[in-house]
């Protein structure tokens, strides 16, 4: 039995906020109480309104603003000697590092996140920052290194009832089954995080799990035009939450499916607004993906292939100086899609 979602990022003053609360609201609240906590001189919601602060704006794509408000909350939270704040100061930060590529910063700060939380003895920032720490891996392409850990997380959030947790875990041992292959798998897994987040009335959960499902069913059933539904009704929760960061990535995906159902014009269409989309919020995992994306488009479409190689071995290096392997093996998949000579010895 899991019991509704929460917004444990969302403390202090703030904690009345839903996780589904829309992100210009939150923002607009957080900045409010962060100047009456400073006007008072409370430090620890100080701490905690900046945490929200950081959040809005790092899921609102302002990886500056994000920057700065978690760093504010960590230093305010150790001055404080709030071991937990700092715990979750960290963990923003981490979780930022991830989304701006920067994955070896990202394990650092994370690591110290999940060390602080378990010495505070809050297991919510604990176990948060494992998952960090576990999506991280993941994102990374090192399943093997980080499955089992999804695997006691999940086990753990369902002994607890914890909705927001079991869909965050479902959903990512759903995408190390999906690439590798285990579509059927992957599919139940995603159909019962989006069931759960559902019930819990997590939307931004909801929204990632009928993004993985438009995801198998293009892949798997062929089946673009249910796959665009499932996606356009993700899209609507996205913008009712100003889910910046999400809704590109859910973008990304209907581009995707448009290119697995042939419509390449329409799909390299898509993929260039992407990579704007990414750019501006400075993402560099989607903008590469995008960039693959809208470069297998184009040699559909009759570009140069002699073109479409070079541009193939310049994603390759930044892939892999992103240490983005999942990622980076999709280029070399696609010299062998596109008809392409192999990937060059220097873009390995």
């Amino acid at each position: 039995m899991f019991s509704k979602a929460l917004a444990p990022e969302y403390q202090g003053a703030l904690s009345a906020l839903s996780v589904n609360s829309s992100l210009t609201d939150v923002l607009a609240a957080a900045t409010e109480q962060l100047t009456r906590a400073q006007r008072a001189g409370d430090a620890g919601e100080t701490a905690r309104a900046a945490l929200a602060v950081a959040e809005a704006h790092r899921r609102l794509g302002d990886v500056g603003a994000a920057d700065r408000a978690w760093k504010a909350a960590y230093r305010t939270a150790r001055s404080a000697g709030d071991s937990s704040a700092m715990a979750w100061a960290l963990w923003s930060g981490g979780t930022l590092a991830r989304q701006r590529g920067a994955l070896r910063l990202a394990f650092r700060l994370l690591r110290y996140a999940a060390d602080t939380g378990k010495r505070a003895g809050d297991v919510v920032a604990h176990g948060y920052s494992l998952a960090g720490l576990a999506e991280t891996g993941r994102i990374q392409g090192d399943y093997a290194a980080v499955e089992a850990l999804h695997d006691e997380l999940l086990a753990e959030a369902r002994r607890r009832g914890e909705a927001r947790h079991t869909v965050w875990a479902l959903e990512g041992i759903a995408q190390i089954h999906r690439n590798t292959g285990r579509y059927d798998t992957a599919y139940a897994m995603f159909e019962e995080a989006a069931d759960i987040a559902e019930r819990a009335d997590d939307r931004r959960g909801h929204a990632w799990a009928l993004r993985g499902l438009a995801d198998i069913v293009s892949v798997r059933d062929n089946d673009p035009e249910r796959a665009l539904a499932l996606l356009s009704r993700a899209e609507t929760a996205c913008r009712t939450m100003n889910l910046t960061s999400a809704l590109a990535y859910n973008r990304k995906m209907r581009a995707n499916v448009l290119y697995r159902a042939g419509r390449y014009a329409e799909a390299a269409e898509t993929y260039d607004r992407c990579l704007t989309a990414f750019r501006e919020m400075a993402e560099p995992r989607g903008e590469a993906l995008s960039r693959l994306g809208a470069v297998k488009a184009r040699a559909r479409l009759g570009a140069d292939p002699a073109h479409t190689t070079a541009e193939l071995a310049e994603l390759r290096l930044t892939l892999d100086r992103l240490g983005l392997h999942h990622a980076r093996d999709m280029v070399d998949r696609a010299h062998a899609e596109l008809g392409l000579d192999a990937a060059p010895v220097a873009a390995r």
